[in-house]
């Protein structure tokens, strides 16, 4: 991996990849957070695809301006934590508090972007456990792990040894669309595919499963505007 700023107004971060497995070199602006990659197969000079990605300069920074703005998480940001947005303060004591629509972090400022995501972390792993166990238990199946993972395709899975993955963002999403996303992935404890049977276990699961999956295509790429860089 490696990295170029493209000149110009704005100048625009590229990351550099260089793939096995590619024919040609392709310029990707990801529809998540706006980074930029530029692919380049064996063989190919770098100085070449640097001239592919200025060349297209223009189209670059058209796909960019179509992208939410990203939001650096800190004293004075607001969050949404389970679908509802909360206001960053400075608080007392050692633990962050949630109050209402208030979030308080305990000083120094400049530590608050990681001790929230590590909050969230912990309190999505909380809450994406009992939501898994719920389920599991209903339609009389166990799963073997939980892990979480930022992860940008995806919000959650499940493995051929009922693994389940998820997405820590989903404790920024209303809390229904987290029980979703649960009930989804334990429904491939049972259907390890998305045939009729598989929805017909997720509607007994999570009744009214519809609104949640469309608040989560229509809602979710906002989720990971939030950085805590």
């Amino acid at each position: 991996m490696g990295h170029y700023v493209l000149p110009g107004n704005p100048p625009v971060d590229v990351t550099l990849r260089r793939s096995a497995r590619a024919r040609r070199i392709s310029l990707r602006v990801s529809g998540v957070d706006g980074r930029v990659t530029l692919t380049m197969p064996p063989g190919v000079a770098e100085r070449t695809a640097l001239e592919f990605a200025n060349e297209k300069a223009a189209w670059l920074r058209a796909q960019l301006s179509r992208q939410p703005d990203m939001t650096e998480v800190r004293i004075g940001s607001d969050l949404p934590v389970e679908g509802r947005l909360r206001h960053i303060t400075p608080g007392s004591g050692r633990r962050i508090q949630l109050s209402g629509d208030t979030l308080m972090v305990p000083a120094p400022p400049e530590t608050a972007p990681r001790r929230v995501q590590a909050w969230l972390k912990a309190r999505a792993r909380d809450q994406l456990a009992a939501a898994s166990d719920h389920h599991a238990r209903a339609i009389g199946r166990s799963y073997a792990r939980l892990t979480l993972r930022d992860t940008r395709s995806r919000w959650g899975s499940c493995t051929h040894d009922a693994g389940l993955m998820y997405s820590w963002r989903l404790i920024l999403a209303p809390r229904e669309v987290l029980d979703y996303v649960a009930a989804h992935e334990i429904a491939h404890l049972v259907e390890m595919n998305h045939s009729r049977a598989f929805w017909e276990i997720v509607a007994r699961l999570c009744p009214g499963y519809e609104a949640p999956r469309r608040w989560l295509r229509e809602n979710g790429a906002e989720l990971h505007r939030y950085r805590f860089e």
